[in-house]
């Protein structure tokens, strides 16, 4: 039996610090970032698009200073500056809900109020403990297509 026991401690033990990173921003509950940096992302590049690629938008659908959300592509389109477009995966770095707007500079999650730079896609506030990983996009002309 005490075999048994032993072994079942060690599976809890291992489940314990498997979920320990998973949901955290360190702790502090700050709703700081406190991860590690990423690479920045890529621009968006101003090459044709590639053939065959269905376009995402036009760049007239992408505000200034804010972006679209593309839940079906799982994609946000960012224009943080005039004729700068950026593009970030539209699943929260939290527990994977689909982010739902942008307003007022961040990309805004609804599940638990993560919120996220429309520039760089880091975290600007909590609970998400990572920035949103950045997608590729060819702007053409003023279509932007997915990559």
């Amino acid at each position: 039996m005490t075999s048994h026991a032993t072994g079942r401690r060690t599976v809890l033990f291992a489940a314990a610090a498997l979920t320990t990173g998973c949901g955290s921003n360190g702790g502090g509950g700050s709703g700081t970032d406190t991860s590690t940096p990423t690479a920045p992302p890529a621009p968006a590049t101003t090459a044709p698009a590639p053939s065959g690629a269905t376009p995402l938008a036009r760049t007239s659908q992408i505000p200034v200073g804010g972006g679209t959300v593309f839940p079906e592509e799982k994609v946000v389109v960012t224009q943080p500056a005039e004729g700068e477009f950026k593009a970030f995966s539209a699943i929260c770095t939290h527990q994977g809900c689909t982010v739902n707007k942008v307003a007022d500079g961040t990309i805004d999650c609804p599940c638990h109020g993560s919120k996220y730079r429309i520039a760089d896609g880091s975290v600007a506030a909590g609970p998400a403990p990572r920035p949103l990983p950045a997608e590729q996009i060819v702007v053409s002309g003023d279509t932007i297509t997915l990559a």
